[in-house]
């Protein structure tokens, strides 16, 4: 504690130094180039405007535009899951249930809409919640997903 209230700058600094180098560069390139431009203002001469050098071209980042993610499907989708795909799945083994379980029979039956899409490292997964079952949504794999086109309680 006491090397803690005694220097506590040195044991918690604020910037990398090789970023404070980079600030005080930048800051010392400012200061000299400052003079020249009022010293030639007061003179009454126009400064003609400056050239980029090769080097903050350089290092200037460059815009990267990613790509959408082409997804298989869309968000608000009505979807079942397949039930012989989850039963094999490791999502399913991860849980621990006992076999032949009931406890979850309403995702295989029930509708459920997808909330939103998203690739992880593991593939493509999907956030569903199920309408009129009182649970959490969960994120499962869209290959264990059917798509449905019907809005009702009926059966595919």
């Amino acid at each position: 504690m006491e090397a803690l209230a005694s220097a506590p700058r040195a044991l918690f600094p604020r910037a990398s130094p090789a970023a404070l180098l980079v600030a005080t560069a930048a800051a010392a390139r400012r200061r000299s180039a400052a003079p020249i431009c009022r010293a030639s203002a007061a003179a009454g001469e126009e400064t003609p405007p400056a050239a980029p050098k090769a080097a903050d071209a350089a290092a200037a980042p460059k815009k990267i535009l990613k790509k959408k993610p082409v997804y298989s499907m869309k968000k608000g989708q009505i979807v079942r899951v397949d039930k012989e795909k989850y039963l094999n799945s490791i999502n399913y083994l991860s849980v621990g249930h006992p076999p032949f379980y009931k406890g979850l029979d309403y995702i295989y039956e029930d509708r459920g809409e997808v909330l939103d899409i998203r690739n992880f490292e593991t593939g493509e997964y999907a956030l569903i919640a199920w309408v009129g079952i009182p649970t959490p949504p969960a994120w499962l794999p869209t290959y264990m997903l059917i798509k449905s086109d019907k809005l009702d309680y009926e059966r595919i």
